[in-house]
């Protein structure tokens, strides 16, 4: 669908897909948080913390795949809603946790819920990135400004998920916290169900489940480019630091470890409302009203190869150091957020020209396609945060991310310009 100016039905549909984005992705964030200090402080190593989160992860593969079908064959507020009402299920569930259980019973446990959340938070981002192609102006950079603001809003939102989760782990305890989000978001998933309105594609019969794969060659090289891009991201976020600063951070006793849970949810927010706050700019960062489709493409070279700077500068900081420091964990600290902001641009990039290289017809398909990339290195970087933290340290954690970024760098090299 191509317009030239927003309409108003479209406009109030893109406000209420944001919306709803915005209240799972607050109840995604604080649940990664408290899912990862709770069984942290319940004695659980690095790689089994990270186990808790590998079906999350596998899920996103299989349901963005399956999720742009779907959409593309019954329409986008059906995936949406339907991503919703998984969330408050899976919420519901991880508030039965048993503690009496046994460490590998829990552990299979909250991987199936967590299974179970990761599937629902594919269906709601396909929708939500899909519909901004359908709904978004296009002329002066519509397109870039629609889908920055969302992304962008969406991470700070998430980021104060983040903040939340730690403060009701240590407030309100795992069990009234989870079930005070699913109350939440069941709110906001009956309110969304009432008010939303028309604007969107209601699904097209006949559609085959194997045109979700991509024949565009720009398609296939920007979803591998972000295979390594969350890899590099998430081999320290999910695991390593967390659990780096709680041991840098935590005197083991019960006000140090609340003091610890503060602070960890502190940076991890932070870092997140930086990186949304980055990537809502990023279309006046790079001036992208005015430049045309391959200098944006050029941008997207440089912008990865300055990004893979940080991880090795700070993988060189790590092997300077002798075990936790104040002096490294601050280098940590400035170096992590400085990697947030040039992600970020990286990031609401790689949302763009996804976008742009796509066709309206088939847009649930490709953006599902993408995402199931996207899936995919955030699963390789669970797996590697746990594994590398517990077999190498800050230095193989770090170094394993500095090489992901630049094999994202020399993907994105490969990118061409659309034929026009």
């Amino acid at each position: 669908m191509t317009q030239s100016s927003a309409r108003p039905e479209g406009l109030s549909a893109y406000i209420a897909v944001t919306a709803a984005y915005w209240a799972f992705m607050l109840t995604d964030g604080a649940l990664r948080m408290l899912v990862l200090l709770h069984f942290h402080t319940l004695g659980f190593s690095p790689v089994q913390l990270a186990y808790l989160f590998v079906l999350y992860e596998i899920a996103g593969v299989v349901t963005n795949l399956c999720a742009g079908w779907i959409a593309a064959r019954f329409g986008l507020t059906s995936t949406l809603y339907a991503g919703l009402g998984l969330q408050v299920v899976a919420l519901l569930a991880l508030a039965q946790l048993d503690p009496s259980w046994a460490v590998g019973a829990s552990v299979v446990f909250v991987m199936l819920v967590q299974g179970a959340s990761g599937v629902a938070k594919d269906l709601a981002k396909m929708s939500s990135k899909s519909a901004v192609k359908l709904l978004a102006p296009s002329e002066d950079g519509g397109l870039f400004r629609w889908v920055a603001l969302l992304t962008g809003s969406k991470n700070m939102v998430k980021g104060l998920g983040f903040l939340l989760g730690a403060a009701l782990l240590a407030t309100l305890g795992f069990v009234w916290a989870v079930l005070g989000m699913a109350l939440i978001l069941a709110v906001i998933l009956l309110a969304v169900l009432i008010a939303m309105p028309a604007g969107l594609p209601k699904g097209r019969k006949g559609t085959k489940f194997s045109e979700v794969f991509s024949k565009s060659r720009n398609v296939n090289l920007l979803s591998a480019a972000r295979v390594f891009l969350f890899g590099a991201r998430d081999v320290w976020f999910v695991v390593g630091i967390p659990i780096y600063f709680y041991a840098v951070l935590s005197d083991g006793t019960t006000e140090g470890n609340r003091a610890a849970f503060f602070l960890i949810g502190t940076f991890m927010a932070g870092w997140i409302i930086l990186y949304g706050l980055v990537q809502a700019n990023a279309p006046r960062i790079l001036r992208a009203k005015t430049r045309p489709e391959a200098e944006l493409i050029a941008a997207a070279r440089g912008w990865a190869w300055a990004l893979a700077i940080v991880p090795a500068a700070l993988t060189a900081a790590a092997m300077f150091a002798q075990g936790p420091q104040m002096w490294l964990t601050l280098t940590l600290i400035v170096g992590l957020l400085a990697f947030g902001g040039i992600f970020a641009v990286n990031s609401s990039l790689h949302s763009y020209l996804i976008l742009t290289f796509t066709k309206a017809e088939r847009v649930t398909m490709d953006v599902g396609f993408y995402y199931m990339a996207n899936a995919a290195g955030r699963l390789a970087g669970t797996l590697l945060s746990g594994v590398t933290y517990q077999v190498g340290g800050l230095v193989l954690m770090l170094g394993t991310a500095a090489t992901m970024v630049a094999l994202s760098a020399i993907t994105v090299g490969f990118l061409r310009p659309q034929d026009t």
